[in-house]
């Protein structure tokens, strides 16, 4: 489909640089603004050019929203800010004794990294922890362990949700908790489960019994750790990239409290989202009204404005690890409808943020070599209809981006 409209971008290009610079579209605006069919005081916009930093088209964008799931933005860079594309969830599992004629004398302790992705079944994989730990005692001989399996989920203090999540949201698995110990999404089906250490201790606990290894759960004197498995997640771009793309909570939430533990502070939501708005705030970004709660935009009393999400979007726009995060239009994850089969196809990279009343956008125009041109950020509340405000605001893009 890109290629379809590549030779059609080009001639848009030209027929937008001959147009007088900043061209105003503020009759467009006020247009798509009747259409949309959300409240003027409920709905926000904001396009910046990034040739220049300069706004072309605008609409309450210091008015504080309900950002919904676009909240990712802001928990993805500034983690990615703080430790690089590169960095890796490591899950530790140690024996408290040496192997002496095939028998452990001691515990298995497995420590948790609060990685979100453990033995999850969405992109990206990494290797089964469970099977990594029987082949590490097969090689070492182990055919017995006399003491217990313990899970240490002590990074990630509790609660495992931020208060504000509405309590009907706990028992879906879109509203599961991120503890410091994570497994298979922490999720059955549709439901949360609520110990997801305990789901991975009988994971290995039955792995164990298949090998012929036995567990004596004896409760022993902690001695001297020895590695056992040192289990790597895939890399955290590529985590992010399935964060944005499926718009993964429990993935948005790890991160947040991972960047908190990055700061040496306390892995709590609070913290993290406290620590995320001092980062932001020290690069000069609008703040007034910007509140968060979580990572995940779960929470109804998150309050960003399109200003702000406009400033961390602008930052983060020669980031090119960054900008690949984002759906692109018609194409991929939750914006794989939005303007398919029109000129902007493929050519808007954005996150999406849906809940009851909420609809909104936050992202790029990318150029034919995926590079950002326009910052666009797009907060609808109290909204009715989702399907009228979708087709307004294509119908805008169309106008400010094509012929």
């Amino acid at each position: 489909m890109r290629r379809y409209f590549a030779a059609v971008a080009a001639v848009i290009a030209t027929l937008i640089l001959s147009l007088p610079l900043h061209a105003s579209f503020k009759e467009d605006v006020k247009q798509f603004v009747v259409a949309s069919g959300v409240p003027s005081e409920s709905l926000a916009l904001l396009v910046i050019d990034l040739s220049d930093g300069k706004t072309i088209a605008s609409h309450n964008e210091s008015n504080p929203l309900i950002p919904a799931s676009v909240t990712k933005c802001v928990t993805i860079a500034s983690l990615l800010e703080k430790c690089g594309p590169d960095w890796r969830y490591h899950t530790d599992v140690w024996l408290t004794a040496p192997v002496r004629g095939g028998k452990v004398a001691g515990d298995m302790v497995v420590q948790g990294s609060g990685d979100p992705s453990l033995g999850a079944s969405c992109e990206p994989q990494s290797p089964d922890i469970v099977v990594q730990i029987v082949e590490a005692l097969k090689d070492k001989k182990v055919s017995e362990i006399e003491g217990r399996i313990i899970l240490d989920s002590s990074i990630f203090p509790g609660p495992a949700v931020p208060p504000s999540w509405a309590a009907g949201d706990l028992r879906q698995s879109y509203g599961t908790g991120c503890h410091g110990i994570n497994f298979r999404s922490n999720a059955s089906g549709k439901a949360s489960v609520s110990n997801p250490a305990g789901v991975l201790e009988a994971a290995i606990r039955n792995a164990l019994a298949n090998a012929g290894i036995s567990l004596g759960g004896k409760s022993l004197k902690e001695g001297e750790r020895h590695l056992l498995v040192r289990h790597a997640s895939a890399p955290i771009d590529e985590i992010m990239r399935s964060c944005m793309m499926r718009s993964d909570n429990l993935f948005a939430e790890a991160m947040l409290r991972t960047y908190a533990n990055h700061c040496e502070r306390p892995a709590t939501p609070e913290e993290g989202a406290r620590l995320e708005m001092e980062y932001w705030k020290k690069h000069k970004l609008p703040m007034k009204g910007v509140e968060l709660f979580d990572g995940s935009g779960l929470s109804r009393s998150d309050r960003l404005t399109a200003e702000f999400l406009a400033g961390v979007l602008k930052k983060m726009s020669s980031d090119v690890i960054y900008a690949s995060f984002f759906p692109l239009a018609g194409q991929e994850g939750t914006l794989r409808k939005f303007m398919a089969g029109t000129p902007l196809d493929s050519y808007l990279a954005m996150k999406t943020g849906s809940m009851t009343g909420i609809q909104c956008y936050a992202g790029y125009m990318l150029d034919d070599d995926y590079a950002p041109t326009h910052v666009v950020v797009v907060m609808a509340n109290n909204m009715k209809d989702r399907a009228r405000l979708r087709s307004a605001l294509q119908t805008l893009l169309l106008k400010i981006f094509s012929i």
